[in-house]
């Protein structure tokens, strides 16, 4: 068993913001890692990926994206500046090394792997907050004689010239993934179950993630009755492109479901051109023939389910369940934060970008254990005079 001060579990985005931050303060850490490379989600998304954030506001902490690198990211721009940082803080992961079980024993956290056993006074769990595809379950899928897959697979759409594709789902993932296959050749349509809200990546030039910075200091419903004549103007009448609307804006939408809205990217002026076609939610197939609810059908060569994926509230560590509540809420507002000296980092989806919530947590935590400490060799000083 390996005893040390601080064990951070997890390399990619929160895993590195939180490390570099813990160096900063001086505070010595284990970080490890059960993929071979640091990012490696980022590694694996689809080829035509960007940050739908601008880089502003998605440096993580002590680190600016170059200068040539453009407002909204690639995501092989993403993945080199994550090996950046790495490079820049001299971070090294444990790599291949997945924590098993985690528990509290008195007063230090047990982590175990396949390999070693950590005992750690402080614990940080940075493994995200979306990690398992959801699984893809449509009535008589299996009748269905082309590919069915989830968009965690999906590459480019270079893969399907030619074909027929219906994508399902309207988050940020399919409408750039049924770009994408416009632009390679395909014939994009979109299954769309539920309402959606969609805002604009930018208004006259200026990132929507800025105007949000302000309005996020607003409650929600106020917030996005401001923002909702410009929404209007900006897209108009949605539903005469076969889309419905939610009964509450983009920053309710954040803070009842835990979900961002779509940051439209091209999508709506593909769908109003023609070159993306919206039908309802999928009923039933029946080979290669879809029925939608909303009463229509058509016959499709691949079905890419863009469904997202499940919301981990890093289960294995063994806590009271109710404490993963606090996952809903943003780390200042958290009730249990620091509480037996555990940490989440990166688990809470703001109005502002998740990278830049990442930031703000991992900087917080580090600063929260360097109080600590402090605090601690401050008790015994005055003890000892």
């Amino acid at each position: 068993m390996e005893q040390i001060e601080t064990l951070v579990v997890g390399a990619s985005i929160s895993g590195l913001a939180t490390a570099a931050c813990l160096q900063k303060l001086g505070i010595d850490y284990v970080i490890i890692e059960k993929q071979s490379q640091v990012a490696t989600p980022w590694r694996n998304h689809y080829d035509r990926l960007h940050l739908h954030t601008n880089k502003r506001i998605s440096n993580l902490p002590y680190k600016e994206f170059g200068p040539t690198i453009p407002r909204y990211p690639s995501r092989q721009q993403v993945v080199d500046y994550l090996e950046d940082y790495q490079n820049a803080f001299d971070i090294r992961p444990i790599f291949n090394t997945e924590a098993k079980s985690i528990k509290r024993e008195n007063n230090y956290w047990i982590t175990e792997t396949a390999t070693k056993i950590f005992k750690s006074k402080y614990l940080i769990i940075a493994t995200g907050a979306f990690s398992t595809p959801k699984p893809v379950e449509f009535k008589g899928m299996e009748t269905f004689p082309g590919r069915i897959m989830h968009s965690y697979g999906y590459k480019t759409g270079k893969d399907f010239r030619g074909l027929k594709v219906l994508v399902v789902g309207f988050g940020n993932s399919a409408c750039e993934i049924a770009i994408d296959l416009y632009e390679q050749g395909a014939v994009p349509s979109m299954a769309v179950r539920s309402p959606v809200n969609i805002v604009p990546r930018d208004i006259l030039g200026i990132p929507i993630l800025e105007v949000s910075l302000l309005l996020s200091r607003l409650p929600p419903r106020i917030a996005d009755a401001i923002n909702a004549p410009i929404m209007r103007l900006r897209f108009g009448d949605i539903t005469k492109l076969g889309l419905r609307k939610k009964l509450y804006g983009p920053f309710e939408e954040i803070q009842r479901d835990g979900m961002s809205p779509v940051l439209d990217i091209g999508t709506i002026k593909h769908i109003r051109q023609g070159h993306i076609t919206i039908y309802g939610g999928i009923d039933h197939i029946a080979g290669k023939t879809v029925y939608f609810s909303d009463g229509k059908q058509e016959e499709f060569g691949a079905i890419v389910a863009a469904i997202g994926y499940d919301r981990n509230y890093a289960e294995i560590v063994a806590v009271d369940k109710s404490r993963f509540d606090d996952l809903k809420v943003s780390v200042p507002k958290q009730k249990y934060f620091g509480k037996d000296n555990l940490y989440f980092c990166g688990f809470w989806i703001g109005p502002t970008g998740q990278i830049r919530e990442i930031a703000s947590d991992a900087q917080i935590i580090a600063a929260d254990i360097s109080r600590k400490e402090l605090s601690k060799i401050t008790n015994a000083s005055n003890t000892f005079f």
